[in-house]
């Protein structure tokens, strides 16, 4: 699996293009030439672009559902809609799909942000409202979310 980390604010030009961040690159190394996969993220308003081994990983965990049980292929279905291959050109862009753009509301300004397998692309106002949170609700959250882990300590 590839890991990835930082955030990074990056430009969409008039074709819908960004430039990918070279942290990124020299952080995946190889991987980037296996190219990507973007897809509608299932729980908030962005992109997820996955490495295409990760995606691989990913679609694996899905391939195991009873596609003979009705609430399984409309996941499937959910999911997959807009998944498309993408992949670094010559200069090191990316070309998001215009369909995509429209669901994650992304115009000019994105914020790029790495969520352990795989980067999540939002439209920079659309960032900046979801992780504007309260350190109260955001304790809360991993107290609930985390809390029940052991620690080797």
């Amino acid at each position: 699996m590839v890991s990835v980390l930082g955030t990074y604010e990056v430009k969409l030009d008039a074709k819908g293009r960004f430039m990918f961040p070279s942290v990124y690159k020299n952080q995946m190394g190889e991987a980037t030439k296996k190219g990507f996969v973007i897809k509608r993220s299932i729980f908030k308003k962005c992109l997820e672009l996955f490495p295409n081994d990760n995606w691989q990983e990913e679609t694996g965990m899905v391939s195991k559902l009873n596609m003979f049980k009705k609430k399984n292929a409309e996941f499937v279905t959910k999911f997959m809609a807009g998944v498309k291959p993408v992949e670094l050109d010559s200069t090191g862009r990316v070309l998001i799909p215009k369909d995509l753009l429209k669901y994650g509301g992304i115009t000019k300004e994105m914020v790029l942000t790495s969520v352990v397998n795989r980067i999540e692309i939002w439209d920079k106002a659309a960032y900046e409202q979801a992780v504007d949170y309260d350190p109260d609700d955001f304790a809360n959250l991993a107290e609930d979310v985390m809390g029940e882990f052991e620690t080797d300590n």
